[in-house]
């Protein structure tokens, strides 16, 4: 029988591999012609990573700049040389680097869950089609593309902390407790995880009265290795003096009655940076899971399952509340609740979500052979709805990633601007600046929530007016700001107006002497500016293609 389970466990095996391979086959096979997530990835991240190659600047000081950006945005801002994901992007052309990056986060993240559920929960040769089809299906969640395994690589760091703490000295266990600091973020994910790790080890020593030094050790060691590779963060939290854009950060601005609403919200439907697309198929089977648990009297035999369940909730109820307005107090006082992110606990809910998925499927599969059959149209739904998210499919109505940088259609522009780069500054309207700063300008304005603080206040000089109309706006830049945007009140909290927009400028005013000051020279604009006279634009020509989903009117400051 074992050998049967052997036999149908590697077929089952080689078939989630090809799914995986057919998964990510569009970014090989398309490549710039690809449709990928824009936020926070087109609009940011990969630009920044052209950016940062083209700077000279990979392995630059602690004080260096990046010159190219906010007339020399902190070199802190762009992350760590010892990211894997940087070097993909320094080695290798856009596409194929995403395409790689997204390949190995998959993998790592298929194998991480598999050998989580098969060595610790699933031991049973019966439930192999569990392990293996919850562990492709956690691989094929739509995860934000630059967290890398921040998220997805804590399956394999639980397994190799559970065999360290069942006594198992294995060259394994520490290899992976190294290696993946170097494709993830301690601030994206595992802070959280190796926080809940820990408090693991203190529920231990209080339960078993014994010190696990291993596990410990192990704990210790890893978040050393952490602080190394992301050194610049450490020495930024810890050591820099100069105000910048987070010290200015509110988070605690919801009522009572929004925060339970948002906490419901992100229970059944997730969030945009750790999305589990869990609602429709997994939570019901979850609920499930309990209401049988809850029948059998299953309390002590499914406690892995029942904590998981009740975690699961309990994270999405704090990520609604760190931004209780409650909070504001303590915010005030204790200014690092502010700069760091605390809500990001709920990153811990894709593990938590999938390996309840699995272990209620064992729990079907144990109460009645009838129900055996909506193990597997579960785990056939859920798969089908993820292939559904598969970027190619999900974005298909956005730009491609050509469409979207149009290096044609802004090399035009720079030819007929026609002096070197670093000779001017542009800033951008109704599109995101991510798009000039990948096409090699020089800009003003960018997505970053770690530059000066006193650049802030100067550049806010030049959008006063417009935000003064707008209070959406103008809470969304002074509250937060990693937007550093020419925002106006007609366009409001939007970036992307293609070529066939009737959207134009009527009313807008901006004071260009800040704009000047900072060495701002010209405007690329997705709208038209209709009295471009009272805010001293000049426009010099109207420029598009084919290949660009954007007509660019570009605007000259006199």
């Amino acid at each position: 029988m074992d050998s049967l389970y052997a036999q149908r466990e590697k077929k089952l095996i080689i078939f989630a591999l090809i799914v995986l391979a057919l998964y990510v086959s569009p970014l090989f096979i398309l490549g710039e012609n690809a449709h990928i997530r824009v936020h926070d990835n087109l609009d940011s991240n990969l630009a920044w990573y052209k950016v940062l190659r083209e700077s000279g600047q990979i392995f630059g000081p602690i004080n260096a700049v990046i010159p190219q950006v906010m007339n020399g945005i902190p070199r802190n801002a762009y992350g760590t040389e010892y990211s894997g994901i940087v070097w993909l992007y320094a080695l290798f052309p856009t596409m194929t680097a995403y395409a790689l990056s997204q390949t190995i986060t998959r993998l790592a993240a298929f194998l991480g869950m598999y050998l989580l559920l098969r060595d610790h929960f699933l031991k049973e040769k019966e439930w192999g089609i569990i392990t293996i089809g919850t562990s492709l299906a956690f691989a094929l969640t739509p995860f934000w593309p630059s967290g890398m395994l921040s998220t997805l690589g804590m399956p394999l760091a639980l397994w190799a902390f559970l065999h360290i703490r069942k006594g198992r000295k294995s060259w394994k266990d520490y290899l992976v407790l190294t290696l993946l600091p170097f494709y993830s973020s301690i601030v994206l994910g595992f802070f959280f995880f190796l926080f809940a790790m820990g408090v693991l080890w203190i529920i231990d020593v209080i339960r078993r009265k014994r010190y696990n030094l291993a596990l410990l050790l192990s704990l210790i060691y890893m978040s050393i290795v952490y602080c190394f590779v992301e050194y610049r963060l450490v020495y930024s939290f810890l050591f820099s003096t100069e105000p910048n854009s987070r010290d200015e950060y509110i988070h605690a601005r919801l009522s009572l009655w929004r925060a339970i609403r948002l906490t419901f919200k992100n229970y059944v439907l997730g969030h945009t940076h750790v999305m589990t697309v869990h609602g429709l198929i997994i939570l019901p089977i979850l609920l499930l899971g309990f209401y049988l648990v809850w029948k059998k009297g299953w309390w002590r035999q499914e406690k892995y399952f029942v904590f998981l369940f009740i975690l699961n909730f309990i994270l999405s109820l704090w990520y609604a509340f760190w931004f209780y307005k409650g909070w504001q107090p303590l915010t005030e006082k204790f200014h690092f609740m502010n700069t760091f992110n605390f809500a990001r606990f709920h990153f811990l809910r894709p593990l938590v979500i999938y390996m309840s998925f699995a272990l209620a499927l064992k729990i079907i599969w144990q109460n009645k052979k009838e129900l055996r059959s909506v193990i597997y149209f579960s785990l056939a739904a859920q798969l089908f709805i993820l292939g559904l998210f598969n970027e190619e499919i999900f974005y298909r109505s956005k730009p491609s990633v050509k469409e979207f940088y149009a290096e044609e259609l802004f090399s035009q522009i720079k030819n007929h601007i026609g002096l070197p780069v670093e000779e001017y500054r542009v800033a951008s309207i109704g599109l995101h600046p991510a798009i000039a700063q990948y096409n090699g300008f020089y800009t003003l304005d960018t997505y970053n929530n770690f530059y000066p603080l006193s650049y802030k206040h100067e550049f806010r000089k030049i959008i006063e007016k417009e935000l003064n109309k707008n209070k959406q706006i103008r809470i969304y830049f002074d509250e937060w700001g990693g937007r550093c945007y020419l925002f106006t009140d007609e366009l409001g909290k939007h970036y992307m107006f293609k070529k066939n927009t009737k959207k134009k400028l009527e009313h807008v005013q901006f004071n260009f002497e800040p704009f000047k000051k900072m060495g701002g020279t010209h405007i690329f604009s997705s709208v038209p500016i209709k009295n471009a006279e009272q805010n001293q634009l000049q426009l010099e020509k109207v420029f598009s293609n084919k290949e660009s989903v954007w007509k660019i009117y570009l605007y000259k400051v006199v």
